[in-house]
């Protein structure tokens, strides 16, 4: 499976396949109120453009015939709730991770958690967490056969709801600089 690192000319695709992927994910699930709050406050060209600017963030992409069909938004830094586990010294979030449906069962969300990780611990990184809703018990499954574990729990905001989810954790073993 193609994996690439996306580039700032990429916010408008990452955009649109970002919004896509978070409304198939969650409509239904979520008051659409909320999940127009949300796609509004977190997608779109400029949002995706900063991030894709931000030297503290990556975003790797799978490309399928020159289209997006999923991705990893990355962020270098360490997570809001204070756990046992999540003490990292280099801390990664993987802010946002989903893969389009049609390749659900093809390997691609495992291929690209392996360039996660593999991401991760070239660039020195010594853990890997990630927030998931707790409603989302494939998400949990998924992450949980890639090496993380649960290590407590947060809150996230879509709109005007609260909502808990679930702080799991990797740790990598460190690569000397």
């Amino acid at each position: 499976m193609p994996i690439r690192t996306a580039l700032p000319p990429d916010a408008q695709a990452l955009a649109s396949l970002g919004e896509r992927l978070w409304r198939e994910t969650y409509t239904g699930l979520i008051p659409e109120m909320n999940l127009e709050l949300h796609l509004a406050e977190t997608f779109g060209p400029a949002q995706q453009g900063a991030e894709l600017a931000d030297p503290a963030n990556a975003t790797l992409v799978i490309e399928v015939d020159g289209a997006f069909q999923g991705y990893a938004l990355l962020r270098a830094r360490g997570p809001e709730v204070e756990t046992p586990t999540t003490s990292f010294l280099r801390p990664l979030e993987v802010a946002r991770f989903y893969v389009d449906k049609a390749l659900h069962g093809t390997g691609a969300a495992q291929s690209l958690m392996s360039g996660v990780l593999s991401y991760a611990a070239t660039a020195g990184h010594d853990g890997v967490w990630l927030q998931v809703w707790e409603q989302n018990p494939r998400a949990i499954r998924f992450y949980a056969k890639a090496g993380f574990t649960d290590a407590g729990e947060a809150t996230f905001r879509v709109g005007e709801q609260v909502d808990r989810d679930r702080v799991l954790v990797h740790t990598l073993m460190a690569r000397p600089t």
